[in-house]
């Protein structure tokens, strides 16, 4: 199966469903991705949607679309429909119809009940602050409830009430019975049910008692024959619960029968800087009205940014670049600019449209044109030199004596190196004349109001007679001609690169967001529908939007044609007084010199934040480690931080090292695909400080690989449950809580090298025999 899959870049989770296949331990692949309807997607679930179903169809399986609909006060069915049209226009289709976990209800309660007659689950009457109190800290056990120890017969009869309808929310609720000491708070007694007398979207009266989500979630992986349970870092401490309900409530038997447990693995997650993906926060913004709502263009949601206009097969490629990995790092939103850019460059169209316009007039058009009344047309192509044009990609431009230029391409009295228009300078009209700027007219304010210029004779072809300077060249629009639009000016939505990070994150909006201009473009945009894509000239990509009627155009600025938000930043408003000044391009440093900046730049588009980006950037020697080591393996973003994190510390320390960023670059890719741990890329670090050499060579010389093979770790398992046989029996007595000291004597004797996932899966059946 796997040998038919396109070539693709490796990642820990590609490695390890290989694995899986190859020893026999999977026979397909089954994903899921597992959204709550409790609103619309944002940017981090495409790196969700695009790992589940991109690894899935790889390999060739199939990947789920199901909804975790187990809080009916906070799901809608407008979020249902939304989730589904963006998973749609990312590109992908899920396996049968949509799943909801409220399909399972029946099913949940049933193997709760099953938990209870197992003394596994009790109904407690503890409120939520008694149970959060008892609870605990990690320092300090938690003590029991005294509801703990109600008999089965107790427990039975007072669960089936609660799903009677007898209790009022928040009276009782189930909890598992697992241990009060356990190292992993998660599983102190963990909630498995609440009361909520609430309408359920599907479901409508028929529950008055909800599952919570970590007893949910895993049975309906269960249910539905998941075999790789893809989730993000931050449910990394979960893991321990979501297999104790698999195994204590019996569901493989009971409901699947002959397959294996699905198995969750994580990885971390999309965030990107200047922008918050929580819900809440969302929702707060879109509810107090500081957006026009979920699909607001400056929104990180799915829906804003496809309104923008940005493709889905940009969001894609950003996803691949940034990669996968197994620690959280922060994007700067340069990394998915470029990605856009990258992506628009061979498709958008490419007019002229002046954004703030200024009259100018040609004086000398008789002259030139023959009449003065007289309109030329030019064919112009819609795609320049670097890229391919048809010979259908070509539009009529007229050109008269009334035109339109850009109110910034004219300095009345210009700076020192002004290249653009001026009295007495010459530029190029695109596509047309060399003009003279003569003179110019001026309001009461002494605002200019009109430019009036001489064409140079035989200069429309792109000629520039001996002794004629030509300073610039500008792009244009025919004043008779031109077609009125409305074009909003999207920028960052907030101005911190952590919103919120020292008070509340509404005191971070960018009051410079959204700026609406009254442009004038040429007449090849007439007739544009929503979701046309353009290139301005000399301006940015433009898409056109929703709002848009046939006699009123209006455009959503999708990207700047490069970026220039650190030049935005030396003359953005300063911060509120509780911050620190930003005085430069990262705190108060002083200004990147013109190499720098070039090196910033490039490395903030291939992901790096812009605090990383800077660091290499300023530093002599970092930028050609970097080059080097993206040749050997493309994830800019995990050797960004190696450099910063490690290989510039054993710099400073020890001076010129053996090795270079080749090295580090194989030592990245041996993390990332599961060869090592990153504990363990650390002692191949102080080697390669030591004496150099090849990473990988290292590992085989050193014995330090990744162990995932079946037979060797289970020698170690059946070594650490003889050497404890109290807590064998202790564990088969109801304290499971000790699978954990099991999964760490084996790792401790595996020196670190055992593949977790697998420890865990081989200690869970052996402590079950």
């Amino acid at each position: 199966m796997a040998s038919d899959r396109p070539e693709t870049g490796s990642n820990f989770l590609r490695t390890l469903i290989q694995g899986d296949l190859d020893a026999g331990r999977r026979q397909e692949v089954i994903t899921r991705f597992p959204p709550e309807p409790n609103g619309y997607l944002h940017i981090g679930h495409a790196k969700a949607i695009c790992v589940n179903f991109g690894l899935a169809k790889e390999f060739g399986g199939r990947t789920h679309l199901r909804f975790d609909d187990t809080n009916p006060e906070k799901e809608e069915q407008e979020y249902v429909d939304s989730i589904q049209r963006d998973v749609r226009w990312l590109g992908f289709e899920w396996h049968g119809g949509a799943l909801f976990a409220s399909d399972y209800f029946e099913k949940m309660y049933l193997l709760a009940e099953k938990l209870i007659e197992r003394g596994l689950a009790y109904v407690d009457d503890e409120t939520v602050e008694e149970i959060r109190e008892h609870r605990g800290t990690v320092m300090e056990p938690g003590t029991h409830s005294r509801y703990r120890n109600r008999t089965i017969e107790e427990n039975l009869e007072l669960f089936r009430a609660m799903r009677a309808g007898d209790f009022p929310d928040g009276s009782r609720v189930l909890r598992a019975k697992i241990d009060m000491s356990h190292p992993n708070m998660i599983m102190r007694d963990p909630l498995l049910y609440r009361i909520r007398h609430a309408h359920h979207h599907r479901q409508g009266d028929d529950w008055c008692i909800y599952p919570m989500y970590d007893y949910a979630h895993c049975l309906e992986d269960a249910l539905e024959g998941v075999t790789h349970s893809f989730c993000t870092l931050e449910f990394e401490n979960n893991r321990p619960l979501y297999d104790w309900v698999i195994e204590n409530t019996g569901v493989m038997e009971a409901y699947v029968g002959g397959r294996a447990a699905p198995i969750q693995t994580e990885f971390a997650r999309l965030s990107i800087s200047y922008t918050v993906t929580s819900k809440r926060k969302m929702l707060q913004l879109v509810q107090q009205g500081h957006v026009s709502g979920w699909d607001d263009p400056r929104m990180p949601s799915l829906a804003g940014i496809r309104r923008r206009g940005v493709p889905a097969s940009a969001i894609r490629a950003f996803v691949e670049r940034v990669g996968v990995a197994k620690a959280n790092s922060t994007v700067s939103p340069e990394a998915l600019d470029a990605c856009i850019r990258d992506d628009l460059q061979p498709t958008a169209r490419r007019v002229q449209t002046v954004l703030e316009p200024l009259a100018l007039e040609i004086t000398n058009w008789s002259e030139i044109a023959g009449d003065a009344d007289v309109i030329w047309h030019r064919d112009v192509p819609y795609f320049w030199k670097d890229v391919e044009a048809k010979p259908e990609e070509h539009r009529r431009v007229p050109l008269s004596a009334e035109l339109f230029i850009e109110r910034g391409d004219f300095a009345a009295e210009p700076p020192k190196g002004w290249r653009r228009m001026a009295p007495g300078r010459t530029v190029r009209l695109v596509w047309g004349w060399v003009v003279e700027c003569e003179r110019f007219d001026t309001d009461a304010s002494g605002n200019v109001t009109k430019v009036y210029c001489r064409a140079v004779p035989n200069t429309a072809l792109g000629e520039a007679p001996e002794g004629v300077n030509v300073q610039g060249t500008i792009h244009w629009v025919s004043a008779g001609h031109a077609v009125d639009i409305e074009v909003r000016q999207y920028d960052r939505l907030f101005s911190s690169p952590s919103p919120g990070a020292d008070g509340d994150f509404l005191d971070d909006l960018n009051p410079s967001s959204l700026t609406v201009l009254h442009a004038k473009a040429e007449p090849a945009l007439a007739g544009s529908v929503p979701g046309d894509r353009f290139q301005f000239v000399r301006s940015g990509f433009y898409s056109v939007d929703d709002d848009s009627r046939a006699d009123a155009l209006v455009v959503n600025r999708i990207v700047e044609l490069k970026s220039t938000w650190g030049a935005k930043e030396s003359t953005a408003p300063a911060p509120r007084a509780a911050k620190p000044a930003v005085t430069g391009p990262v705190g108060d440093r002083p200004e990147r010199s013109e190499a720098q900046e070039e090196i910033f730049q490039k490395l903030v588009g291939q992901g790096l934040s812009e605090e990383d980006a800077d660091v290499i950037a300023r530093d002599d020697g970092l930028p050609s480690w970097f080059y080097a080591a993206i040749v050997v393996h493309s994830n800019p973003v995990g050797i960004g931080n190696w450099l910063i994190n490690e290989v510039q510390a054993a710099r400073k320390e020890h001076g010129e090292l053996p090795f270079g960023g080749a090295e580090v670059g194989a030592l990245v890719a041996l993390i990332d695909d599961g060869t090592v741990s990153t504990s363990i890329a650390k002692r191949v670090l102080a080697e390669l400080v030591q004496s150099g050499g090849d990473p990988a060579a290292i590992v085989e010389e050193k014995g330090w690989k990744q162990v995932s093979d079946t037979s060797a770790i289970q020698s170690l398992v059946d070594a650490a449950l003889a050497s404890a046989p109290d807590k064998v029996a202790a564990y088969r007595s109801g304290r499971h809580g000790l699978q954990g000291f099991f999964v760490g004597q084996v790792m401790k004797a595996s020196k670190g090298q055992a593949d977790p996932r697998v420890v865990q899966e081989l200690v869970t059946a052996a402590l079950g025999a």
